[in-house]
């Protein structure tokens, strides 16, 4: 167990709150530019997040969020979860650590000069250390759960691509299977893989996809939207045939279906957000068919409705599982015209009655998950997936 902050170290970083509030996004620039001076440290990051400047201001957020909840950490303990999931998906290990402190706190010094006394940076460097304890101990804990199963395992592990089946305009699955031949650990319903593209000829590339299938463990499904500016998605659907190797760590993700579910289920996606939700669908049709379950789902079209069949097929098997899609165009009976509202939800599914399960791009999540709250939902009750940097979450 990690011994407690000491009063002074409190006292210290909750004062430097208005020095963060001012240059957090300039000190975790500082951070990064001096952390990827060193190579081996920056190929374990997604570069895309880097270039976008997203990490950036996400950790200049998270640090933020820390230090005005540094009496109170209990707060972020769902935030560091999935900090703790996300190293799991890009193989961070304890010997990572010190360089990313030593990044920060020189990162601090550099930005705040003379402000930067000896007393803050003795206090931030003892605040990194108790977290970083906190999310090493975790990530061991994980990795020891994920090596017990059947199929487990660490770090990077070569996979080939089995099949690839196009599923509507844009979108395309690709079946994952070891190339050694092994079994694979059952993820849970929700989680995600990492990918790294480094054996496909992208090395650096990494990125994060929903596992669509119902567990197995003998393969993997992705579901993958093909994005104009995604060098990944781009590749997997000009490049990545039968027979190409991609490599992946073990699925993690902290959202995911309950292993027994103790009341209704609402699954509401948007998009390619559905992914998680199939994955979802298949489990609550073989596994809990007492279980109650409403899915809505909204995309711009019929020709860009994916997975349809098997949201279909796991309906008729549960048989108490109501169907509701939703088109900006081209909707036809039994489909509803236009976009998903709070407004329809709350008379159409049991809101208040249900755990709700959302996946989809930034704008769905915040207006359903500000919405469902506005309508009495209990905050333990909203489950959603955030495909972002993961010190992100600690902002949120």
């Amino acid at each position: 167990m990690a011994r407690p902050l000491s009063l002074q170290t409190i006292t210290v970083v909750k004062a430097t709150v208005p020095a963060l509030e001012q240059y957090g996004p300039l000190i975790t620039e500082t951070m990064y530019r001096r952390l990827f001076e060193n190579d081996r440290i920056a190929a374990l990051f997604n570069q895309a997040n880097q270039q976008k400047g997203t990490q950036r201001l996400a950790l200049a957020h998270a640090v933020l969020a820390y230090a005005q909840n540094i009496e109170n950490l209990e707060v972020l303990g769902a935030a560091v979860e999935r900090i703790a999931q996300k190293h799991i998906g890009y193989a961070i290990l304890p010997e990572h650590y010190p360089f990313v402190g030593q990044a920060l706190l020189g990162a601090i010094e550099e930005v705040l000069g003379d402000a930067a006394t000896p007393d803050i940076l003795a206090a931030w460097g003892e605040a990194y250390w108790f977290l970083a304890d906190l999310l090493i101990a975790r990530e061991a804990t994980i990795r020891a759960e994920i090596e017990a199963q059947r199929g487990g395992w660490t770090d990077w592990r070569r996979f080939t691509v089995a099949e690839r089946h196009v599923e509507a305009d844009g979108i395309v699955s690709f079946v994952l299977r070891p190339e050694d031949g092994g079994p694979v650990v059952a993820h849970r319903p929700g989680q995600y893989l990492t990918l790294r593209f480094d054996a496909a000829g992208l090395p650096g590339v990494k990125r994060n996809y929903s596992i669509s299938s119902m567990p197995s463990d003998e393969s993997y499904r992705i579901t993958v939207k093909r994005e104009a500016e995604g060098e990944a998605s781009r590749f997997l659907h000009d490049h990545a045939l039968v027979g190409t190797i991609l490599e992946t760590t073990p699925p993690a993700g902290d959202f995911h279906l309950s292993d027994n579910p103790p009341r209704p289920v609402v699954l509401l996606s948007g998009g390619v957000g559905l992914t998680p939700m199939v994955s979802m669908l298949e489990v609550l049709a073989r596994r809990h068919r007492d279980v109650p379950v409403h899915y809505v789902h909204g995309t711009s079209s019929p020709a860009h409705h994916a997975l349809s069949r098997q949201v279909q097929d796991a309906a008729t098997r549960h048989g108490n599982i109501v169907v509701s899609t939703f088109y900006e165009s081209g909707a036809d009976v039994p489909a509803h015209p236009g976009r998903i509202s709070m407004d329809w939800l709350r008379t159409s599914v049991p809101l208040t009655e249900a755990d709700i399960y959302l996946c989809g791009p930034r704008p769905f999540l915040r207006y359903f998950v500000a919405g469902l709250r506005e309508a009495g939902v209990p905050s333990d009750r909203i489950h959603y997936e955030f495909f972002g940097p993961a010190d992100e979450q600690l902002a949120a």
